[in-house]
């Protein structure tokens, strides 16, 4: 039996990432595009179908070979059709991309949020194990999030399960957030929103080294970490609000899902157990006591392939 291979691209504000997948979830080749997002992003279907067809020719694949695309947008999606309802960060508004991109390339396609995308390829071949029972958070630029019960990722009514980044943490005077709410988690736990709160309390640490970084204008999330690893009481009191905050929102999810897995990704979760340990704590503070025995906290394992690899489970798992 001829080798059968699976396209994944995860579509970001800034760049398109591509990739061949084996059946067993080898990456054998991967590259990205850039994300056009001028005139409301109506290139990309096109771009895309291009990108595959000039990637193939090149490596020697033929199209027979490809059982199909699974691709993964930033906003909300009918995944029945592919349809992007709303995908702010590229332009699109009522986007039929998922025929588009079906007519051009004559392979099926289908689509998904792209952070659900992540968490189908965490729980395939990262740190979710195949759990039947998972929660993933993304913390970014943004809050992402992916829930998968009884096996299956969840995706809602109309597209908006797991919008774990716009859970209402903070009742009254909130950061305002690019849903229009206020006071969402993305708000309080994203890197944005790291790097907001330490400039708001570096006022009352005036000899703090967080401070002097607020003052150069050069603050990261990132810094933040180290600070706080080195000892700057200032940047640990942010963290500490962070992760307590986060740590809630995670468990009254988990209240209601009663996850095995909860897997964080995200370029924050780069700080690993600094992040990892004050996060369990707080979970387990707010948690059911039962619920928490039974969820075990992860690292993601894939970091940018992870929607990639998401994209070929979604293929895989629509193989007729």
């Amino acid at each position: 039996m001829s080798e059968v291979y699976f396209i994944g691209a995860d579509i970001g504000g800034t760049t398109v990432k591509l990739a061949i997948i084996k059946e067993n979830g080898e990456i054998i080749y991967k590259w990205e595009i850039h994300t056009n997002t001028d005139n409301q992003g109506k290139s990309i279907p096109e771009d895309i179908h291009k990108s595959i067809e000039e990637t193939l020719a090149a490596q020697e694949i033929t199209k027979e070979k490809i059982a199909g695309i699974g691709a993964g947008a930033p906003g909300f999606v009918d995944t029945n059709t592919g349809f992007i309802y709303e995908a702010v960060n590229i332009g699109w508004k009522d986007f039929d991309f998922g025929n588009q991109l079906q007519e051009l390339s004559g392979l099926p396609v289908w689509v998904d949020n792209d952070a659900n995308l992540a968490a189908l390829g965490e729980n395939w071949l990262g740190a979710g194990h195949g759990s039947q029972e998972l929660i993933a958070v993304t913390l970014g630029t943004g809050v992402g999030g992916g829930i998968i019960s009884n096996g299956q990722i969840l995706n809602g009514a109309n597209g908006t399960a797991a919008e774990i980044g716009h859970v209402t943490v903070i009742r009254e005077g909130g950061a305002p957030c690019n849903c229009g709410k206020t006071g969402c988690l993305e708000t309080e736990a994203s890197a944005t929103g790291i790097v907001r709160k330490a400039k708001a309390i570096a006022e009352e640490y005036p000899e703090s080294s967080l401070k002097s970084l607020v003052s150069s204008d050069t603050l990261t999330a990132k810094d933040v970490f180290e600070m706080a690893s080195n000892g700057d009481e200032a940047s640990q009191a942010v963290l500490n609000d962070v992760m307590d905050t986060l740590g809630m929102a995670i468990a009254n999810l988990a209240i209601a899902i009663n996850p095995e897995k909860i897997v964080i990704g995200g370029g924050v979760s780069q700080a690993g157990e600094q992040l990892l340990k004050p996060l369990q704590e707080a979970f387990k503070k707010y948690a059911l006591r039962r619920t928490a025995s039974a969820s075990s906290f992860q690292i993601a394992q894939l970091g940018n392939d992870a929607g990639v690899i998401g994209g070929a489970y979604l293929v895989k798992n629509n193989q007729k």
